[in-house]
């Protein structure tokens, strides 16, 4: 396995090791890849997925946007759908990503849509 993939999969595996999402306080997972991003909002007591959400689902074709701009309208979209759900609170599981960039971005967006981690 290549060795940044690896030291990713490692830290996720320690993030999960301290979280876990309840019915009402679910796991908000991020995941990413080049040129996506995937969000889901996970109840893990049940193992089921709540929400799930990929950029592509909200980017107009007629509008350009950077993978950031992106990142972060998929965030606050995200978080409308959950509020509409009745989820206020979520906990964050980055994915092993370090949080900066588009996981940055994420969570600023759903911030500002209204969740609270």
């Amino acid at each position: 396995m290549n060795r940044k993939i690896s030291k990713r999969v490692f830290r996720h595996k320690r993030v999960r090791a301290k979280i876990a999402g309840t019915a009402s306080r679910p796991r908000f997972a991020v995941s990413r890849s080049n040129k996506h991003v995937f969000l889901q909002m996970i109840d893990d007591e049940k193992g089921k997925t709540i929400i799930g959400l990929m950029d592509d689902a909200l980017v107009d074709g007629k509008k350009k946007m950077t993978k950031s701009e992106k990142a972060f309208a998929s965030g606050k979209s995200f978080a409308e759908q959950a509020l509409k759900k009745g989820i206020r609170e979520v906990v964050f599981d980055r994915g092993g990503f370090k949080y900066q960039g588009r996981v940055k971005k994420i969570a600023e967006g759903a911030r500002e849509g209204g969740l609270k981690f």
